[in-house]
């Protein structure tokens, strides 16, 4: 029996997953968490076989949740479950610790085949996931300037290019205005825009937010 833990702060998604899931007698959800310091707190207290992480929760998420979880818990494997299309960000998980990245409008068809994969120390990637790993290892070619940020920035940079200020990235990650400022400067500087139209064009553009978004001079 695969036991396994559902971290997502969405009800209706928590309930749609364990529907799935209800239908297969192999698999039972035996836990649930609706942000990063539950599903902290249910890690350390209960054995589970899989956990199915959602990136963008309340309190610790994102790469820093997935990176505390490896760290305590190496041999757990962790399914990401996101809203993020963008190879990159599929790439920064598995770099992290993941052992599979699914896309949320993806889950209803590929999650029982992602959750058995992981559960049997296997990797569930897409193909163009497992090219970009690919390329990343052989290619000398010239990669997109958001590539090139470091997990922190790349963070940052989602959550501005989202429409955030720096106050409520802080506020976010509980960091101070000073470090997200010094975050945002850095990232300004490697990818060479002069103001948040600029990220936010290049964020659209390259399929990192949502391509609806009203973009201000």
């Amino acid at each position: 029996m695969i036991k396994i833990l559902i971290a997502d702060d969405h009800t209706i998604l928590r309930d749609g997953l364990k529907q799935i899931l209800s239908e297969c007698s192999d698999m039972r959800v035996t836990g649930e968490a609706d942000n990063g310091f539950d599903a902290l707190s249910r890690i350390r207290s209960e054995h589970f076989d899989v956990v199915v992480l959602d990136m963008a929760m309340p309190g610790k998420s994102g790469i820093d949740l997935l990176k505390q979880i490896k760290t305590e818990q190496p041999k757990l494997p962790v399914l990401v479950l996101s809203m993020q299309k963008e190879d990159q960000y599929a790439v920064r998980s598995l770099k992290a610790g993941a052992a599979g990245y699914l896309c949320k409008d993806s889950a209803s068809a590929d999650l029982v085949r992602a959750i058995r994969k992981v559960a049997s120390g296997g990797l569930f990637i897409s193909p163009a996931v497992a090219e970009s790993l690919a390329l990343g290892l052989t290619s000398n070619r010239e990669e997109a300037p958001h590539t090139l940020l470091t997990d922190r920035e790349y963070q940052v940079f989602q959550m501005i290019a989202s429409g955030m200020g720096v106050t409520a990235v802080g506020d976010t990650l509980n960091l101070s205005v000073k470090t997200i400022s010094t975050h945002k400067t850095r990232i300004m500087q490697k990818m060479n825009f002069s103001n948040n139209a600029d990220l936010i064009r290049y964020a659209i553009r390259h399929g990192l937010v949502d391509e609806n978004r009203e973009v201000e001079s």
